[in-house]
């Protein structure tokens, strides 16, 4: 069976601390995954070691099957909001239209039908209206959707995505979860590193638990635990509330 994602021993490290510890994993396809983790567990790491972004220690990365250089045109990224210029002169239009350049090759311009496909995709994430804008000019929420909209151009089989809910409004996310459940309808496998643990179980199908060491992987009915739960976050968390509603708490 060719996973969307295979990981065997991977390790990294940053000036010889270690950031992954003999991370291994196989992913399995259709599913919705939220990583979870306390902040310095390497989640965004993991993601970025997966796309060969940040070199490794040790370890092999497989795309259904073969490295990710010869899958790149079927994996899609949504980086961090933070970690991209949004000076950068061009517009929303522009910014989607990049994620048809894997399938278009480096010498060939897009056309008509190109730019047809990145506005549907601005479509799904409600942008039609802000293609022109230039993307220093979007608020926060709006060039999370652009960069969505990206990710759905490259119209790829196994998604990234590095905290995509983070600082957008309640439309945005709304709108955010609504086209991952859209994703995982169509077969597509996706990836998130998500920090609100209360809306995991309604978002995710299953959940990686990840500080430095994998610490658990498989469905959020198995995963998502109290007892899994304080492990991954050093015993510092507290589940209050009853069997049917539970708030959990990280001092």
């Amino acid at each position: 069976m060719n996973h969307p994602l295979k990981i065997h021993d991977l390790s990294v490290a940053y000036q010889k601390n270690p950031v992954l510890r003999n991370i291994s994993l196989e992913v399995p396809e259709g599913k919705l995954i939220g990583i979870i983790g306390p902040n310095g567990a390497g989640k965004s790491t993991l993601i970025k070691a997966a796309l060969g972004l940040i070199p490794r220690l040790t370890g092999d990365v497989e795309i259904y099957g073969r490295p990710y250089k010869e899958q790149r045109t079927i994996v899609g990224y949504v980086p961090q909001r933070e970690s991209v210029d949004w000076d950068f002169p061009t517009s929303a239009l522009d910014v989607v239209m990049m994620g048809r350049y894997g399938h278009l090759g480096w010498f060939k311009r897009p056309g008509r039908a190109e730019k047809k496909f990145a506005m549907e995709c601005l479509e799904k994430v409600g942008m039609t209206d802000f293609a022109s804008r230039q993307i220093s000019q979007l608020s926060g929420g709006q060039q999370q959707r652009i960069f969505l909209a990206r990710a759905l151009a490259q119209d790829a089989k196994l998604y990234f995505m590095d905290e995509p809910f983070v600082g957008v409004d309640a439309a945005t996310e709304k709108a955010i979860i609504t086209l991952l459940n859209e994703l995982k309808a169509q077969g597509k496998t996706v990836l998130v590193v998500h920090h609100d643990l209360a809306t995991v179980k309604e978002y995710f199908d299953w959940v990686l638990l990840l500080n430095v060491k994998l610490m658990a992987f498989g469905p959020v009915n198995q995963v998502f635990t109290t007892e899994k739960l304080q492990q991954t976050y050093g015993g510092k968390l507290a589940m209050l509330g009853h069997e049917n509603q539970s708030t959990l708490i990280i001092p």
